[in-house]
């Protein structure tokens, strides 16, 4: 838990703990209900003067900001090998849909569209990978700056849900259907641009680097 133990030292007066989810004053509310990312539980969490000792806090007192600052470029470049992962899969889920469906008399397969449609994805793909390896190995050598996953974390997101969206239409009405995973896929990746850090904070932060404050 995030909590402010200074308040009037802001940023500096943030503080993380450890807390029981059985103490005395935390509740859980009602689970809210998303568009996607269906097997992840969200839900509303209360707190009504929960007592918590000191030796439940992580870290040193004030120091939770920094803490949590510290962590973003984990965080993002986790987001962003999500994002690489779910391309991959929407690409396989797709070839393997073509192959097998027809469409006047032959495999959408053979279709220039579809073709196109998978090649281009598959080249944005090839892109993103390296482009995760790239800060994957810099992350492994301490090297990863917030500028750089931000760069990563915004492209590979906005990557995602563009060939996802473009996937998708090669299924035609089969592909808004829930019993077709790509649907899932499609509802899952919206996501990805809003937490850790939405993308237009991430262009921010590229911005910065070239343009100053």
């Amino acid at each position: 838990m995030v909590a402010k133990t200074t308040p009037q030292a802001g940023a500096k007066g943030i503080s993380l703990f450890l807390v029981d989810a059985h103490l005395q004053g935390v509740k859980k509310g009602r689970s809210l209900k998303k568009i996607g990312l269906h097997a992840q539980d969200t839900a509303e969490l209360f707190f009504d003067q929960v007592k918590v000792p000191t030796s439940q806090r992580l870290g040193n007192e004030g120091q939770g900001f920094a803490y949590l600052m510290q962590e973003l470029p984990r965080e993002r470049l986790s987001i962003s090998m999500m994002a690489l992962g779910s391309i991959l899969g929407a690409i396989e889920l797709t070839k393997d849909y073509v192959l097998q469906r027809k469409a006047f008399g032959q495999p959408l397969s053979q279709m220039q569209n579809t073709r196109f449609v998978l090649a281009n994805a598959q080249i944005k793909a090839k892109a993103a990978q390296a482009f995760v390896d790239q800060c994957a190995e810099m992350y492994s050598q301490q090297q990863l700056s917030v500028n750089h996953v931000a760069a990563l974390k915004c492209f590979i997101t906005d990557t995602q849900c563009d060939v996802i969206d473009q996937l998708l239409q090669l299924f035609g009405g089969y592909g808004y259907m829930q019993e077709y995973p790509i649907s899932r896929f499609f509802v899952d990746a919206r996501v990805q641009k809003i937490y850790g850090g939405t993308n237009e904070i991430m262009k921010e932060i590229v911005a910065r680097e070239l343009l100053g404050k």
